[in-house]
């Protein structure tokens, strides 16, 4: 029971902190995010992110490339406030036709769907809710909503080990908009996942964005999955990362499977590629941190 608690209780910290909301049935809004003169260096393995100066507008969809150990999960985590870095700052503001509680909707998408096992479908997207004090029954309510936005509303009762992959990471999706969040992070939600039904959750997530309107920070190492999903693409260097491309896609709003055929796709897809291939992400990283 020591090391499983163990691993319980580190998973409900991290449920607690990456998705803690504002005020209970609040409508979905966006906040932006500012980042000044972030960097920071790991005690043991030397400078992982070096002056990065970033403004993502209230209500938009940014994705975040780069080699292996550039920095990109690691800038995510300051964003969200589980760690700080060492100089440097991040504001998260509200829009400005929105309130200051706006500050504190935020959710955390991570690459393991990170369900506990012991409770339903249901019951795992309710968790947040009751985590800030929503009675049990309300919180099943509330979130009945979200699994039916990822499509799961006949999958209540289920408990984890009976779902694919993919439909555990659509209840992880879900668990994350239950508190309604102004900023949605996402670390490689679907890397572990077969491409088809990759592109499918990126068609859903896509659409929940444009449903929503809450601004998100997808973190991702595919740059046809960069290219579908983002309005704004952020391209770093190797280690210690750095903002090297910001890139606003030239690709329509609305879109569908068929678009990944599409020659401005192509072209998109491969300007991404050439930033990433003149700044080393392609070189042998073997001296950098895999996590990061």
């Amino acid at each position: 029971m020591g090391r499983s608690g163990g691993v319980c209780r580190d998973l409900l910290r991290r449920i607690a902190l990456s998705e803690a909301a504002g005020v209970h049935g609040s409508s979905a809004i966006s906040s932006r995010v500012a980042i000044a003169g972030v960097s920071h260096a790991f005690s043991s393995g030397g400078p992982v992110l070096q002056n990065i100066d970033l403004v993502i507008e209230a209500g938009s969809f940014v994705a975040l490339l780069g080699p292996s150990g550039c920095g990109k999960s690691t800038l995510l985590r300051f964003i969200s406030g589980l760690d700080q870095p060492a100089s440097g700052s991040i504001a998260i503001s509200a829009s400005a036709d929105e309130s200051a509680e706006a500050r504190t909707k935020l959710a955390f998408v991570f690459q393991d769907a990170q369900l506990l096992p012991w409770r339903t479908v249901l019951d795992n997207v309710a968790l947040p809710l009751e985590l800030q004090g929503t009675s049990r029954a309300a919180a099943r309510e509330r979130a009945r909503g979200p699994l039916a936005e990822v499509e799961l509303g006949d999958v209540h009762e289920r408990f984890p080990d009976q779902l694919s992959g993919g439909m555990r990471m659509r209840v992880s999706i879900a668990r994350a908009l239950v508190t309604e969040p102004s900023v949605l992070l996402l670390d490689e939600p679907f890397a572990a996942l077969d491409e088809l039904t990759r592109q499918r959750l990126d068609e859903r997530l896509r659409k929940l964005w444009l449903s929503r309107r809450m601004t998100v920070i997808f973190v991702t190492h595919a740059l046809a999955e960069a290219a579908f999903l983002a309005e704004r693409a952020l391209v770093m260097s190797r280690r210690p990362g750095r903002i090297v491309l910001d890139h606003r896609l030239e690709l329509p709003e609305e879109r569908s499977s068929e678009l990944r055929a599409n020659a401005d796709f192509a072209a998109q897809t491969a300007l991404l590629y050439r930033a990433l291939q003149q700044h080393g992400a392609f070189d042998d990283g073997s001296h950098t941190r895999s996590d990061a």
